[in-house]
């Protein structure tokens, strides 16, 4: 059973009691993320994400972790483009210390300038990390060469200097401008009391300074930008990706634009997964997927191939995509997909901490809740003649970016430049 409560300071609760379940997950999520940050503020949501598990005022880092060990449970925290997520999931009879945990957490940490000092190092190896997984990398400078400069192409991480010249009075800043309780969602899913937890989550969270009135988060939508960008880089693989302007989260039409992805790459049986691998075995790896933001998105074909069949792997994918333009989708391609989506869907709200993750991004998205009736119902709806529109809409191949890294020949990908 759904509910949603609002508390005086602003902050809104929304919370799914699943009976049948022993555990409850509790997520306090942030509408802030990098997009939201200044140049010179690059990485700024992600540090704070990680300073909040460094001590509070009655808690040091070593006993947080032992706390929420003690309690038999998982807690973390993760940073997007447009949302900071601090997470515990527990036994449902532990659920108070739980909550507890998280509020000191949230509210109370001390960011203490020598964690600070360590942080900076740990980031900074994070940064490092990406750059050694050359599939991580290659869809970084993607969204950095579709976007531009517009904040939604900058890394979550930042950049290797805003790290090491970030102060802690910088962060104290951003917390205080950012954090607003009426940015603020508490996403409970799992086994519980209704009115016990309405007056815990009060007690947690309640409390402190009231949501600013007309407070606007400043955000602009995106432009996509096509064109090439290759990057050399000794690998024994090249790494592509290939993108086109998509939808935002809360589009109507967003549910004909995810059966199109299911048919082009978001599954096994797709065209991309059959053609490129199957029958050619150019790949092991290529799929679709759809990047969905408040006011844009993106659809993105990733692919890695040996260096010599870069230029074949991508007429391949063009040549699925412009099939789809002319010709749009098959009946029982259509519905195969939709089979799928809906399959994927049920099973991935299966656990209290995807409910929880649902409930947030619902209200985040849309200002209410989104029942899973309603979605398969939409899925339903998609026909063949819808999804024939948006190909024709959405694939556009004069507007095509691709970004390969890896060994590169200084011929690749010529024709299409």
């Amino acid at each position: 059973m759904y509910r949603k409560l609002v508390l005086d300071n602003g902050v809104r609760v929304v919370t799914e009691r699943m009976p049948t379940l022993k555990s409850v997950t509790v997520g306090v999520w942030v509408n802030t993320g990098s997009r939201d940050e200044q140049p010179s503020q690059a990485g700024y949501s992600h540090f704070i994400e990680h300073m909040l598990f460094k001590g509070t005022r009655k808690r040091s880092s070593a006993e947080i972790s032992r706390e929420i060990d003690a309690l038999g449970g998982e807690m973390n925290a993760f940073t997007s483009r447009e949302t900071t997520t601090y997470y515990v999931k527990v036994l449902d009879q532990q659920l108070e210390r739980a909550l507890e945990l998280l509020s000191d957490l949230f509210h109370h940490s001390c960011f203490a300038p020598k964690e600070i000092e360590k942080e900076k190092q740990v980031v900074l190896e994070e940064i490092r990390m990406v750059q050694d997984d050359p599939e991580d990398l290659v869809q970084e400078l993607h969204m950095g060469q579709v976007l531009g400069r517009h904040p939604l192409g900058r890394s979550i991480l930042g950049r290797e200097k805003t790290i090491r010249g970030l102060r802690r009075q910088d962060l104290l800043n951003y917390i205080e401008t950012s954090y607003d309780p009426g940015q603020t969602v508490v996403s409970i899913a799992g086994n519980f009391d209704q009115a016990k937890l309405d007056l815990l989550v009060a007690r947690y969270f309640g409390k402190g300074r009231a949501a600013k009135t007309n407070q606007a988060n400043g955000r602009r939508p995106p432009e996509v930008h096509g064109g090439v960008l290759l990057k050399k880089k000794r690998l024994e693989q090249v790494h592509l990706c290939l993108g086109l302007k998509g939808v935002a989260a809360g589009h109507q039409d967003r549910y004909a634009l995810y059966a199109l992805n299911s048919v082009l790459g978001g599954s096994v049986s797709s065209r991309l997964f059959q053609e490129v691998r199957e029958k050619r075995g150019l790949v092991y790896s290529i799929y679709s997927f759809l990047s969905g933001y408040s006011d844009g998105g993106m659809i993105t074909v990733y692919a890695a191939t040996r260096p010599k069949e870069v230029d074949r792997v991508v007429d391949l994918v063009c040549r699925e995509i412009r099939k789809i333009v002319i010709k749009g989708v098959e009946r029982k391609e259509l519905e195969r997909a939709k089979i799928q989506m809906k399959g994927s869907l049920m099973l991935s709200l299966e656990s209290s901490h995807s409910r929880m993750n649902k409930l947030a991004k619902d209200e985040l998205t849309h200002g209410r809740h989104v029942s899973l009736g309603d979605m398969l119902g939409q899925i339903d709806r998609v026909n063949e003649e819808q999804v024939f529109s948006m190909g024709r809409k959405f694939f556009e191949l004069d507007s095509l970016a691709i970004t390969g890294l890896g060994p590169l020949s200084p011929r690749s990908l010529q024709h299409i430049r």
